[in-house]
């Protein structure tokens, strides 16, 4: 029978009776208000008793309104002194929010002075009824666009498939110190937790994958992380070498909602043990985990740009301590989060000696000053260096593609002094000037306004340079240098997966890089990406250069990767070593030493200036604490995040920096989140945004 229409159920409200096993729920209300992030208890009425279980949805009413929620848990009593409302109807039976997720998500947003109903938000794919079961029959319907349904009686989980041992080959991590021991771990289901560093050339879809086949081997489930769609996509394609297309699923945003949340069901109804996705994955409902893994987490995709902000190795990370299960954070570079887990002890390095690092590493040469400096080369006629272009020739003369990494897509990006060569800035909004198209004058990045007559606030030149020319321009370039030779750009809205193994020269920008055998690769202004003002610029650099240099054969093949920087940088001097082990302690130490992050605990509140001078002040920090700013923003240079893609906050806008020891991290943290509840109170929360671990500093 259907429920009766709103109005006759508050007139009737008084005559429901509640159940009589566990009549109180706990339940999250969607609510993002930082004051109102606590559970809220409900009268469940005795026809609801059997449906209102932990994890499922549910309608309350709050506030006079009628608002999602999920029921956390089912009480005999309520500390509530007051009379309690009743549940106003149950979405769906199905639970979809698992007790591991839903504990899950209450320390993710504990750790980032967030809501819980954020974080769910994340978590849980919004709901689809007609995906809940191929047989579903309507329960419920209070209209007909949102039909209440169950799962079939007979849609049962699936019974574990072991593989078989003979499918899963152990040679290959065999080549790593402690790699074999970390399978047999994960295998037997012990909570071992690793940082990874990838070798030159490693098939690294193929590692995770045997990783996984030996968790379900040993009846438990495991989940995958990577940042984009073409890394899941590779990753696809190597869990289906080992695994059957019921063993495992995969999660990304290009799925579509419905396709989504159905994969999503079968996660959390226990029909499948592993996932592989990007950013959101981090949150599948896989109860009984043997492994939680990451790929590059020095992506920037990994970075939720949405409240609380969370970072996908930091969910993992909580998530592998609260399920006690095994954690491996990988890549071919090492970010300085990752040594601090190392460093502390909490994780453990699998890496490769020496030997098969150097059997396994292209040549890897600097071009040396005078290209690190931007100078043009005569043997090129634009900006490649002698030894980049004897490196290309080789490779084209071998019949092997060559890869060109140029840090930014399109044609003249950015503009920069011809003399003192500081960022070109719009004297309207201090937006960065870029060149536009033939013809045309110099423009404002952010706001548009051209340029006619540009004067340097520093030294009063009136000449630009090209701070980066970008990929179709160095295509362009390419064409000239090398005619005759297949020309690929691979960059924007038009990337490569993959090119064949033969002559070509390929154009891209960093995470575009198609996959293929190189018989050389030419890293392109690296002064640009090492002179971003940046804390992580030195290791973004690293990251993106290792990146490409490990697609190049070995230098016993011919391999050779040119870098356009000066030699002497400890960053070069790491790409060459190819010793980002090394380079991530360092860059630790100094972060260390200045107190920056992950050495230190930070927080940023950003809004306008008045307003974050003044929520700074009544901040209670620990010992140690201490406050950077405010500084406007657009007194500062623009980052590669938000703002560089055009979203740039408005004028006047300030952001001040809190940092404390790591030991205050809780208290800061307490801190910001009272700051949030208390402003939410005066409906001010949407002025001000609160972030605990910005990932951009500059």
């Amino acid at each position: 029978m259907s429920p009766a229409p709103t109005r006759t159920r508050r007139a009737t409200a008084g005559a429901r009776v509640a159940a009589a096993v566990l009549p109180i729920a706990r339940v999250a209300v969607d609510v993002s208000l930082a004051h109102l992030d606590r559970t809220f208890d409900y009268q469940v009425s005795e026809s609801d008793a059997d449906a209102a279980q932990p994890g499922t949805r549910v309608r309350v009413r709050f506030a006079g309104r009628l608002l999602d929620g999920f029921v956390l848990e089912r009480a005999a009593h309520s500390d509530h002194d007051g009379q309690l409302g009743f549940i106003e109807r149950v979405v769906s039976p199905e639970r979809i929010l698992t007790p591991e997720v839903a504990k899950l998500a209450r320390a993710v947003a504990d750790r980032y002075a967030g809501s819980l109903a954020d974080v769910l938000r994340l978590a849980v794919p919004p709901r689809h009824a007609r995906v809940e079961g191929p047989t579903a029959r309507k329960v419920v319907t209070e209209d007909q666009n949102d039909p209440v349904v169950a799962p079939p009686a007979d849609e049962a989980p699936a019974a574990d498939k072991a593989v078989p041992p003979q499918q899963i080959d152990r040679t290959a991590w065999r080549a790593y110190a402690a790699g074999d021991a970390f399978l047999t771990a994960v295998q037997q289901g012990r909570p071992v937790r690793a940082v990874w560093q990838a070798l030159p050339g490693e098939d690294w879809p193929a590692r995770l994958a045997e990783t996984a086949a030996l968790a379900l081997q040993g009846g438990r489930g495991a989940l995958l992380v990577v940042p984009d769609a073409r890394d899941l996509e590779r990753l696809d394609a190597a869990l289906k070498n080992l695994l059957t297309p019921t063993d495992y699923v995969t999660l990304a945003a290009d799925l579509g909602p419905a396709e989504r949340y159905r994969r999503y069901l079968r996660l959390s109804r226990g029909q499948v043990k592993v996932a592989a996705g990007t950013r959101a994955a981090a949150f599948a409902p896989i109860s009984d985990l043997a492994l939680v893994a990451v790929f590059d987490d020095g992506d920037d995709l990994l970075a939720e740009p949405r409240a609380p902000y969370p970072h996908t190795r930091e969910v993992l990370m909580l998530r592998s301590a609260a399920q006690r299960c095994a954690l491996l954070v990988g890549g071919y570079s090492r970010t300085a989060e990752a040594q601090l887990l190392v460093g502390s002890g909490w994780a453990r390095p699998i890496t490769a000696d020496r030997s098969t690092v150097r059997a396994r590493s292209p040549r890897i040469e600097a071009a040396g000053d005078e290209y690190a400096t931007g100078a043009d080369s005569a043997a090129a006629g634009a900006r490649l260096s002698p030894a980049a272009f004897a490196a290309a020739r080789a490779a084209l003369a071998a019949g092997r593609p060559v890869l060109v990494q140029v840090p930014r897509r399109g044609y003249l990006p950015s503009l920069s002094c011809g003399r003192c060569r500081r960022p070109a800035r719009c004297r309207h909004c201090h937006g960065p000037l870029a060149m536009g198209a033939a013809h045309r004058l110099p423009a404002c990045r952010w706001c548009g306004v051209p340029e006619a007559h540009f004067n340097c606030p520093a030294c009063g030149s009136t000449e630009f340079r090209t701070t980066v020319i970008g990929a179709r321009r160095t295509a362009e370039e390419l064409g000239r240098a090398f005619p005759g030779v297949a020309l690929i750009t691979s960059a924007g809205d038009t990337i490569r997966a993959q090119i064949p193994d033969e002559p070509a020269i390929v154009v891209a920008t960093p995470g575009a890089e198609p996959i293929g055998r190189y018989g050389a690769a030419l890293l392109l202004d690296g002064f640009a990406l090492l002179g971003r003002a940046d804390l992580r610029a030195a290791q973004e650099a690293l990251r993106r250069w290792m990146t490409a240099a490990a697609l190049v054969v070995p230098s016993g093949d011919g391999g050779r990767v040119v870098v356009g920087a000066d030699s002497s940088l400890p960053t070069v001097q790491a790409l060459i070593r190819w010793d980002p082990a090394g380079h991530a302690a360092a860059e630790l130490a100094g972060r260390t030493e200045l107190g920056f992050p992950p050495a230190v605990a930070m927080a940023s509140i950003q809004g306008p200036e008045p307003e974050v001078g003044a929520a700074a002040e009544g901040l209670q920090l620990p010992l140690g604490g201490e406050i950077l700013g405010p500084v406007l923003l657009e007194d500062l240079p623009p980052p590669t995040g938000a703002r560089a893609r055009g979203t740039a906050p408005p004028i006047g806008t300030a952001r001040v920096l809190v940092r404390v020891p790591s030991a205050g991290r809780k208290q800061l943290v307490a801190q910001i989140k009272a700051l949030a509840a208390a402003r939410s109170v005066r409906k001010q929360d949407e002025n001000l945004r609160l972030r605990i671990d910005p990932d951009e500093l500059f």
